[in-house]
């Protein structure tokens, strides 16, 4: 069902890359109702994506990239017209799309969805697939294995369009043959650069134009304001590891969900698949009791019969074994035959959606309580954060009211809750997220008020992530003040004689270059150089980009190109000449990376044509309003 998927992995993969946000867990039928009023971020025909499902994704890609980034995530990175717009394009992008598939009659089935999930290693103990593992990892992220199975199944059946569309695509070889000699064509090249500061005896400046470009830009002469604060942090996970939990509690913990840590029976089998697309089901199923004839036979030539015969390609080169499974990963007819076999039995003929199988059960594991030395501190973190939680809620309230009743001082708040006040370094009004919470903008905003700047009080208690709270105070501040003018004229100086330096090099290349494509070449070129579009060190980019733009119809030829802060540079093409021939493997290597902008190319004409087709209106408004 997959083949489309992996044959074309590129257009796959250009499809994900533009298709970036995970998909929101409303399921295919939320997708389908038309809820919402007229506060509606965006219609795509008869459907509407609602200002509460836009929220939800930008809230979920928010958390997505703080936990990513860490310390170094901006909460301003999504704060802001254009990544609002691409959300919400993504958004509309999925929408068309799932429709699309729908209509197509592309769908991820039961087994594609469990193949997946028994594949994930996150999921997997002693390399085997966990339920309770699963599960614990989806409740780790919020999630359900419902919602995630449902998501899980929109991606497959994305990937399955993106494989449809990849079977359209490709490259002429006549015209990949073309763009790769022009890749490794190369150019023989001389320079004659005219340097800045050969120019800078010829400049004279006015006798006030220092100070008058200091009077004009003071701006750029204020040393900033500065402050450094000390702060403290009241968190889930500060008042977590504050708390002990008695054996007691982790043993009556254990008694009440003992049926948690019940670990299901697992078997193992192996099965050799007849598929019925492949030969027709009635051929499908005579070639399967057929086989099961000769395994009847000779039981221990099931693996090697399993090699030769399976269509299923994920076991056949491994004779046939899955590996072991619980209830609720494979299809149900194959599910009740193996649980009803005993340890070395050898199915009848059993059929499932995807054909015929044949079923040796070759392992059990039997059901078993895990014993609570096990999953001791499983329950003890379990039972710390669900406390640090409900200590936390208690507790928030309380942190405000200290730090703004005792607004003078952090010690009373940091004495109250076993705190430790800390200390910033010097810190500017522009948040920075390498400073950890101290660069937090709303933190920074607080700082930097008029109250906090003039009364040097605790600014208010601010929420900066999740379960998080920062509470500060100035403890020195620096205000804004201009530099003299006379410590900043010699590099004023500099600063305008290096640029009218610029103006005047440019000038003289520019009547140069007129010069030399009149045939007038009277310079001294510098040695010859080789460049290629692929290997162009031997020149600055700007150069690079100028020397290939040249025609190369009568040479030599000619051009030039302004370097600013350095000057100008004139280039001579001498010849043009063929490139060596690629390797086998460097080959290759450009051609995935030319499929793969031709696979891009392809699948944003797709979407516009989806959009077009589905008619996208978008309701700025409402894309531009805040959560409330």
């Amino acid at each position: 069902m997959f083949d489309a998927v992996r044959n074309n992995k590129r257009i796959v993969q250009a499809f994900l890359a533009l298709i970036t946000l995970p998909f929101a867990f409303f399921g295919v039928d939320s997708y389908m109702r038309n809820s919402g009023a007229g506060n509606d971020v965006a219609v795509i025909g008869d459907l509407k994506i609602t200002q509460q499902q836009f929220q939800q994704t930008l809230r979920e890609q928010t958390e997505r990239l703080r936990t990513q980034m860490g310390a170094q995530f901006d909460p301003k990175m999504l704060d802001n017209p254009e990544a609002r717009k691409a959300i919400l394009d993504d958004l509309i992008n999925q929408r068309l799309l799932l429709v699309e598939a729908g209509k197509s009659r592309m769908f991820a089935g039961d087994e594609a969805v469990r193949q997946m999930i028994a594949s994930v290693e996150a999921f997997k103990v002693d390399g085997k697939f966990s339920n309770e593992r699963y599960e614990m990892a989806l409740r780790g992220q919020g999630m359900t294995p419902q919602g995630f199975e449902a998501q899980l199944r929109q991606d497959l059946t994305m990937q399955q369009l993106a494989g449809a569309l990849g079977q359209s695509g490709f490259v002429p070889r006549t015209v990949s043959d073309r763009l790769l000699a022009l890749q490794t064509e190369k150019r023989e090249i001389v320079e004659y650069r005219l340097n800045l500061d050969s120019y800078l005896d010829k400049v004279k400046l006015a006798d006030d134009a220092a100070k008058k470009f200091y009077d004009e830009n003071s701006q750029q002469f204020q040393t900033p304001e500065m402050l450094k604060a000390e702060y403290v942090v009241l968190s889930m996970e500060t008042i977590g590891a504050q708390l002990t939990v008695s054996d007691a509690e982790v043993k009556a913990a254990y008694d009440s969900r003992k049926d948690r840590f019940q670990q299901p029976e697992e078997r193992r089998a192996s099965h050799i698949l007849i598929a019925s697309e492949k030969l027709g089901k009635d051929k499908a199923k005579a070639k399967a009791e057929e086989l099961l004839a000769q395994i009847h036979k000779t039981p221990a030539a099931f693996a090697e019969l399993a090699k030769k015969n399976s269509d299923d390609p994920g076991s056949a080169s491994k004779g046939g074994d899955l590996g072991f499974f619980g209830r609720g990963m494979m299809v149900k007819p194959f599910e009740d035959s193996a649980f009803a076999l005993k340890e070395g039995d050898i199915s009848g003929v059993v059929e499932s959606d995807f054909g015929f199988h044949i079923i040796k059960l070759t392992g059990i594991h039997a059901a078993k309580e895990k014993p609570l030395a096990e999953v001791r501190g499983e329950i003890e973190a379990e039972l710390k954060k669900t406390a640090a939680s409900r200590k936390f809620a208690e507790a928030a309230e309380a942190f405000s009211n200290t730090v703004y009743e005792q607004s003078d001082s952090l010690a009373p708040v940091a004495e109250k809750f076993k705190l430790t006040v800390k200390q910033t370094d010097w810190l500017g009004r522009q948040a920075n997220p390498a400073n950890g919470v101290m660069g937090n903008e709303k933190v920074i905003a607080a700082l930097f008020s008029g109250d906090s700047i003039k009364n040097k009080r605790n600014t208010e208690a601010v929420e900066v992530a999740a379960n998080t709270l920062v509470a500060a105070r100035i403890a020195d501040y620096k205000p804004t003040a201009l530099q003299p003018f006379d410590g900043v004229k010699v590099g004023i100086e500099t600063m305008l004689k290096r640029k009218e330096a610029q103006v005047l090099a440019a000038k003289d290349g520019a009547e140069k270059l007129e010069a030399l494509k009149k045939g007038d070449d009277k310079l001294t070129w510098g040695a010859a150089k080789t460049v290629s579009r692929i290997d162009y060190k031997a020149v600055s980019p700007v150069e690079a980009q100028a020397v290939f733009r040249i025609e190369t119809g009568k040479l030599p030829a000619y051009t030039g190109v302004e370097l600013p802060g350095s000057g100008y540079a004139l280039v001579k093409l001498n010849k043009v000449v063929a490139g060596d021939k690629m390797d086998e493997a460097t080959r290759k290597g450009m051609l995935q990376q030319l499929n793969t902008m031709l696979a891009k190319e392809e699948v944003q004409s797709y979407l516009a044509a989806l959009r077009s087709r589905y008619k996208v209106e978008i309701n700025q408004a409402a894309l531009e309003a805040k959560e409330k």
